[in-house]
């Protein structure tokens, strides 16, 4: 199973940082007329190696529920929690996720699903790329959920891999840097279920701020340096301007002489720093919801 890792995680991490071949423009992106909350339904599916409930990658249905509270409250800016910033770009979404209540057979569910991993039930013929392999094991219609995968990966791969998302089609700037799914295939989100919810592991990456940056991708963001371009990196004006990936937990300058915010969810610093999605990012992420093939039936599925 390593050797499998191995290949994936090359190849995200090169999917990831591929240029455009040209600087696209910045958009001008519609606000919306009101604050309506949109409601997402997901599905968490459990991917283990035959462990017991609650033993590693088994994560129990306390660490999913929690991990989906951490979600909206970073999602909702919410007051009294790790989510809240009083930044003056800073802005609640008005997006939340819930678990799905009815399955795709619309029969009740907990929106929680657990399967075995087992490489050797794979059949030659699904793609080498994990949203395929998980989704031969557990797949709800993208349509209707957004699918998370807890991988099960070993415990040498903690804050190595982390986790990845497929881009959603749309005609914002940037789009070319989405890692997309196969025409007609599976998609969704990964996350390493180490890194799923909040944990003791060592390493900065334990509140679980993961899914956060990964459902950023999900609905159209960009990681803060985009293409590594200082003119047009994320296409969001209100976030300063950056041509590399933000790791750091210390403030320090970027382009142009402005002062990184390293607080954005869409960087690489570690959980406890993160805590901002802009006004922009708001504005892009609520567009591709209401205009994106791939993401616009979700504000209308059954799932809830």
């Amino acid at each position: 199973m390593k050797k499998v890792i191995i290949v994936l995680f090359i190849a995200l991490a090169w999917s990831c940082n591929t240029p455009d071949s040209e600087t696209d423009p910045l958009p001008n992106i519609p606000k919306d007329p009101d604050n309506e909350v949109l409601r997402i339904p997901v599905v968490v599916h459990v991917m283990h190696n035959g462990e017991e409930y609650g033993v590693g990658p088994n994560l129990s249905n306390e660490r999913i529920i929690r991990q989906i509270e951490i979600l909206n409250e970073d999602f909702r800016r919410r007051e009294g929690t790790r989510g809240f910033n009083d930044h003056p770009e800073g802005a609640d979404a008005h997006i939340e996720f819930v678990l799905a209540s009815t399955d795709p057979q619309g029969n009740p569910t907990s929106g929680i699903v657990r399967r075995q991993f087992e490489l050797d039930e794979l059949p030659s013929n699904i793609p080498n790329l994990e949203f395929e392999r998980y989704a031969f094991f557990s797949y709800w219609g993208s349509s209707d959920y957004i699918n998370i995968w807890t991988a099960p990966y070993p415990n040498d791969y903690t804050n190595i891999i982390l986790g990845q998302a497929t881009g959603p089609d749309t005609d914002l700037p940037g789009d070319k840097l989405f890692q997309k799914p196969l025409t007609g295939g599976a998609e969704g989100i990964v996350i390493n279920w180490a890194h799923f919810g909040e944990s003791d592991i060592e390493g900065g990456r334990n509140l679980g701020r993961t899914l956060t940056h990964e459902m950023g991708h999900y609905l159209g963001l960009l990681h803060t340096w985009g293409a590594r371009d200082c003119e047009a990196n994320d296409y969001c004006e209100d976030t300063p301007a950056v041509n590399e990936p933000v790791t750091s937990s210390e403030p320090y300058i970027g382009c142009d002489g402005e002062e990184v915010m390293i607080g954005n969810y869409m960087n690489y610093t570690s959980d406890e720093v993160m805590n901002i999605f802009t006004k922009d990012q708001v504005s892009r992420m609520r567009y591709v919801l209401r205009n994106s093939p791939r993401r616009v039936s979700l504000l209308n599925s059954e799932g809830l």
